[in-house]
């Protein structure tokens, strides 16, 4: 169990969320669903680091059926994985949509739900590993 390493992703993760929380409150919801989305991937990254079993990638929904190698993760959680892999690409870029820019597709509720799916994405991780590291964080 690499505690140093899990610790260094984990803590990403809780950054970019908060970043996130403050691009919602911004009103910049596109950051915001991104940003979500990548504090899950850290998170999910913290946990297979923290392993021993570092992978590469950004599905968030990928990285933690890999993880369920050696931990349950529930359907839950995996549908918040679903949901944020959702923000990755056209959250940031221009010709994801045939018209208009990224901003201009997102609202306050995507925000708020990507936000809360990543928040329940790294308390998921963090319990799983209290559990995997026999209560070591």
């Amino acid at each position: 169990m690499d505690h140093e390493e899990f610790r260094r992703w984990i803590h990403m993760a809780e950054r970019t969320l908060r970043s996130a929380e403050r691009d919602m409150e911004a009103g910049d919801y596109n950051w915001a669903c991104f940003k979500a989305h990548q504090a899950a991937e850290f998170a999910a990254k913290a946990l297979l680091y923290g392993v021993g079993k570092p992978s590469r990638g950004h599905s968030v929904l990928r990285l933690l059926r890999e993880a369920s190698a050696f931990v349950e993760v529930g359907e839950k959680v995996l549908e918040h994985a679903a949901l944020l892999d959702k923000f990755y690409v056209p959250t940031r870029y221009v010709d994801a949509w045939s018209e208009g820019i990224p901003y201009e597709y997102y609202t306050r509720g995507d925000a708020e739900a990507a936000v809360r799916a990543a928040e329940r994405i790294i308390a998921f991780v963090k319990e799983a590993w209290r559990l995997l590291s026999g209560g070591g964080g």
